[in-house]
């Protein structure tokens, strides 16, 4: 047995329903991290790794195996071929190297015999921000194609970074239909959001409704008009003075980049929102979730919340967002579908 651990801006999917069913569920990557919540929340019967470093690659399966042992998840840890990945019921695409949270900083900061802000930045040495993009981008067109045919029912979770971008590369590569790709999108600063909330309201965190959407990273934004705390609007609970909108979205961001400076990556934030993600998937467990997929107005993937199942996106939330929430919305998916132009230009 498998244990268990929107605005106007939509477009509406919707799924015929499927009893639920457990299946495996086989993470892959390429030079990136993969996620230890996977293998502890239980989630699948077998997880397996891609990875062109075969020898982090082949320390991840030990450690990662030793975690299953561990736990006693019963889970099996193992190498895999591309092909087997395009074949598992959920492929999780980590691929992609890191430039540094988008701050040049990190590189012109760091003194002489001081370790520390760009230890962890892997990227190729005078390589513009531009230049690191497309890179990532080429990453995900060679793991994408390298998996392709997919099982026709196969779900396509992509993590890597730019998530939005990214996402939408990988849709147009992987022969699926688009409620079958998607990315992680901005579920982990909604839950980072909610969680602050939660501290200054004395409340449960669970018991806050608050989504951030749009364009992962700068363009991203808190839908504060829709926040409620229990279903009552968040300013019938606290006041704005009290709520700190401002605050708290500066808050969450700079809280998301002393990580970042600090390890290098949010990998237990990450691992955890992933997990989430496929038990939603794989227990059909209809779960909204703001994650980053197709929207057909802009052409191009960015967060919106859905509902996921077993067949993957089941159907979009249409949320009543503000008009100026809309608005910052429309502009970053503009620019996305511009950078996207630009790679495919490459």
């Amino acid at each position: 047995m498998v244990r268990s651990p929107a605005g106007v801006i939509t477009n509406q999917w919707k799924c015929p329903k499927q009893a639920p069913e457990k299946h495996l569920v086989h993470p892959t990557s390429c030079e990136f991290d993969d996620y230890l919540p996977v293998v502890g929340g239980a989630v699948a019967y077998a997880l397996i790794l891609v990875d062109v470093k075969v020898d982090l690659r082949d320390a991840q399966v030990r450690d990662l195996s030793d975690v299953a042992y561990a736990t006693g998840a019963g889970m099996r840890v193992r190498v895999a071929t591309h092909h087997e990945a395009g074949q598992c019921d959920i492929v999780m695409i980590t691929a992609g190297s890191r430039y540094g949270f988008g701050k040049e900083t990190f590189q012109t900061k760091k003194k002489k015999n001081q370790p520390g802000l760009c230890s962890f930045v892997k990227q190729i040495i005078g390589e513009t921000s531009i230049q690191h993009m497309h890179r990532n981008a080429s990453a995900i067109r060679n793991v994408v194609k390298a998996m392709t045919p997919f099982r026709s029912d196969a779900i396509v979770l992509v993590v890597s970074n730019p998530v939005d971008l990214l996402t939408s590369i990988a849709q147009e590569l992987a022969g699926l239909p688009k409620f079958q790709v998607f990315g992680s999108g901005t579920f982990l600063e909604s839950v980072r959001i909610r969680g602050l909330l939660a501290e200054k309201a004395g409340v449960a965190a669970s018991s806050i409704q608050l989504f951030v959407l749009g364009v992962h990273g700068d363009g991203q934004v808190v839908a504060w008009s829709s926040a409620t705390i229990n279903g009552i609007p968040l300013d019938k609970v606290l006041s704005p003075d009290t709520s700190g909108h401002q605050e708290l979205a500066k808050e969450c961001k700079e809280r998301a980049e002393t990580i970042f400076t600090t390890k290098g990556a949010t990998p237990f934030g990450t691992g955890s929102v992933v997990a989430s993600i496929c038990a939603s998937i794989l227990f059909d467990k209809r779960e909204v979730r703001p994650v980053s997929h197709f929207q057909p107005e802009f052409d191009c993937c960015f967060s919106l919340p859905v509902v996921l199942g077993r067949k993957g996106i089941m159907k979009t939330i249409e949320m009543p967002l503000g008009s100026d929430e809309n608005a910052a919305i429309a502009r970053s998916a503009h620019r996305l579908k511009s950078t996207i132009e630009l790679t495919d230009k490459k």
